[in-house]
């Protein structure tokens, strides 16, 4: 079955206050592998990134068998991939300038030169769960526009949980289904926006190759977990993406900066024990398939981090969600970035068939197990 790749810039009016009131442009990469036949059958499925992982690297990384999206489109389904304001290839404002990263990482910014810490020109956070919602129902409201559809399905990985949970929760009428792997799920996270907004801080964070690579290392844990040359493969993509994030970072020998990998710095409420059990939508009319890692220490953390809104349980969510079509599939050999690991190919699979059936193992209900080999089998 042919392929088709189309990348639309999707037109949304900004709501966050660096760009308020302008026309931005959000970023969605189409995967098409539908069929030919009637609209009616034609499924669409809506990707979106987490934290500080665009979904060009995230869910269409060209290395050997990675590409998710493309995985579903050679499946039969038309897949699409966004990036919110602030992230990847959509619209990144008030972001080009050095000043306006994170000040405690400014001495690691040497293309230009910054001698110890700068206020920010722009000295707020970027966006907010809001603005996030808004965009979220643009791209949304566009594919349901161009593919003559009703309703999405949505695949969400990490912090995606923020946007794609409430957005559900406010909209059954328009999402199909809620797959989220490795979701941030905070038990006692915020109810309500803070009484002002933009929040002060600053609008970009960064992280280097280094530290890329050493948060990871400390969730493999497995001989076949991850291959070798994966971690190159995801830092040459994000370095693709983002033209101004490569010129900046510590020079090498050879010269060239080792580059720096952007991202938005954002506030979000709304998600918490209390926002999922919300009218008995989630397990309800969206059914809801959670995923994680057995290694996944940034979804999972300690009950002790002393801090509630960075107090993050995967299981938690699933306690939390009201209705009874909802599942956990706890994968074996797996960590956070288990999109770029050996289970890769079996989240791969686990998600077609979800798809297609919205059940697990032929249940609608309940915790498994996924071993290494992709069998599936309820938690003892």
């Amino acid at each position: 079955m042919a392929i088709k790749t189309i990348d639309h810039m999707v037109p949304h009016k900004s709501t966050i206050d660096a760009s308020k009131g302008q026309l931005i442009d959000l970023f969605v990469r189409e995967r098409d592998g539908t069929p030919p036949g009637p609209p009616a059958e034609r499924k669409a499925v809506l990707m979106l990134h987490g934290r500080s992982v665009p979904v060009l690297a995230g869910f269409d990384l060209q290395h050997s068998t990675y590409g998710w999206g493309e995985a579903l489109a050679k499946a039969g389904y038309d897949v699409f991939m966004m990036d919110l304001q602030g992230s990847g290839k959509s619209t990144r404002p008030r972001m080009e300038d050095p000043c306006n990263v994170n000040p405690a990482l400014h001495t690691t910014l040497l293309i230009p030169p910054l001698s110890g810490q700068r206020t920010p020109s722009y000295p707020f956070q970027l966006s907010n769960s809001q603005s996030d919602w808004a965009e979220l129902d643009t791209v949304v409201e566009y594919i349901r526009s161009e593919r003559n559809v009703s309703k999405v399905a949505f695949i969400g990985w990490s912090a995606a949980a923020f946007q794609m949970g409430p957005y559900a929760i406010d909209n059954p009428e328009k999402v199909e289904s809620l797959f989220l792997v490795a979701p941030m799920f905070p038990p006692a996270g915020r109810t309500d926006p803070p009484p002002a907004l933009p929040v002060p801080g600053f609008p970009t964070h960064v992280f280097t190759l280094g530290g890329f690579k050493q948060g990871w290392d400390t969730q493999v844990h497995c001989a076949t977990q991850r291959e070798p040359d994966v971690v190159d493969a995801v830092w040459k993509a994000l370095m693709d993406i983002d033209p101004i994030g490569r010129t900046w970072g510590k020079i090498q020998p050879s010269g060239r900066p080792l580059g720096l990998s952007r991202f938005r710095n954002a506030l979000w409420w709304g998600w918490n024990t209390e926002a999922a059990a919300r009218d008995g939508v989630l397990g309800g009319s969206v059914p809801v398939l959670i995923v994680y890692g057995e290694y996944d220490t940034t979804a999972n953390a300690t009950p002790d981090s002393g801090d509630p809104l960075l107090t993050f349980s995967v299981p938690a969510l699933y306690d939390a969600i009201p209705g009874s079509h909802r599942l956990l599939v706890k994968v074996d050999c797996a960590g956070h970035q288990i999109v770029w690991e050996g289970q890769h190919k079996n989240l791969h699979n686990l998600s077609k068939h979800w798809l297609k059936h919205t059940k697990v193992d032929g249940k609608t209900q309940g915790l498994f197990d996924m071993a290494e080999d992709g069998t599936i089998s309820p938690t003892p």
